[in-house]
């Protein structure tokens, strides 16, 4: 495994940036960054064996700060939304900036995600570590969370997230890449085929917030138990797609067991040939289509993403969990480590 390191920019505060690539004996490789400890880049082989890129994102790390999309990140302290920006721990009550219509969104405009972490080669993987203060974005407690990346020469991409407290805290950490299996620039992903571990869904209001129990998919568009591809029931007269323009919502993982890999999903791209496996030790695997990826900046096709043209598999803890006694919890205390894995397994068929 070959990695090598290079300093990509500046911030105008003068604080460096680094970009990671790891490749491994085939050639296929991942880069790396200090901005959101996120993806920048996969390049994988199709069915042919050509290389290209599959992971949405820009070629200027400024791009990366505080870009709608969250390309490729760590989002944090709390990944998707809390409602209303608020939240009670331990009989206190919480406030959080609400930076996504009357929600919080991603651990709010200066999160995780918006942010430049340490880093450092670690063996063969690359590993990211930050520090966030007590009261930072509201949260209580301070916290040091870390992202490690391994990459095989199977072209399986492991991330570990864990994170520690100083005082009780919530956290919910995931990561926010891309995918179009065709390679980035390559059009829309409605031709996808996406298939979900996950028999339940989280209905939302309108806002995106989870309305309580989880509800089963059969019969409606968001069943994808047997594959199907990402545009089928994609523009259908349903509750969860008109409020998302598309999907954005989170399935809860059949079978999902604290500290387990289990698949939460299967992603596959036919013309490419390209597929990606995801496994996770989380509950919950949120699907984002790209419904606002318009407007986003200069991509690394040399031109802005349209709406479709990528999507998230984000697996993590259920939207709106402080707010959700009987959802898996949240809650982090003094002592305890946060401590979960996301696998992106790539092949062919």
């Amino acid at each position: 495994m070959k990695i090598d390191k290079e300093l990509w920019g500046k911030t105008p505060c003068g604080k460096e940036i680094y970009k990671y690539r790891i490749t491994n004996a085939s050639g296929a490789y991942v880069e790396l960054s200090d901005i959101g400890a996120g993806v920048v880049a996969v390049a994988v082989p199709d069915r042919d064996g050509k290389l290209a890129d599959v992971v949405l994102g820009y070629p200027d790390p400024m791009s990366y700060f505080n870009d709608g999309p969250c390309a490729g990140k760590v989002p944090g302290r709390f990944a998707n939304r809390i409602a209303k920006g608020r939240f009670s721990l331990d009989g206190r009550e919480y406030e959080l900036p609400v930076n996504n219509g009357p929600n919080h969104l991603h651990g709010g405009p200066e999160g995780f995600q918006n942010q430049v972490w340490e880093s450092r080669i670690d063996g063969d993987a690359v590993e990211f570590l930050y520090y966030s203060g007590d009261m930072e974005m509201g949260y209580p407690g301070a916290l040091k969370a870390t992202a490690r990346y391994d990459w095989s020469e199977e072209n399986e991409l492991r991330l570990t997230l864990t994170a520690e407290t100083d005082a009780p805290t919530v956290v919910n950490l995931t990561n926010h890449t891309y995918f179009n299996l065709n390679g980035e620039g390559n059009g829309n992903i409605l031709g996808h085929v996406l298939k979900l571990n996950a028999s339940e869904y989280l209905p939302t209001d309108d806002t995106l917030i989870p309305t309580g129990d989880s509800e089963p998919v059969a019969g409606t568009p968001m069943d994808f138990v047997n594959e199907k591809t990402l545009g089928q029931d994609i523009n259908a007269d349903f509750p969860a797609l008109k409020y998302g323009k598309g999907y954005d919502n989170c399935w809860v993982i059949d079978g999902a067991e604290p500290g387990q890999l289990q698949t939460a999903a299967v992603l596959y791209a036919p013309e490419s040939g390209r597929q990606v496996e995801v496994l996770t030790t989380q509950p919950g695997v949120q699907v984002y289509t790209g419904n606002w990826l318009a407007g986003c900046p200069v991509a690394k096709c040399g031109r802005s993403y349209s709406d479709y043209e990528g999507v998230a598999i984000e697996c993590q803890h259920f939207p709106d969990s402080p707010n959700h006694p009987d959802y898996p919890s949240t809650v982090l205390r003094p002592g305890e480590i946060f401590e979960q894995a996301i696998i992106f397994a790539f092949s062919v068929r």
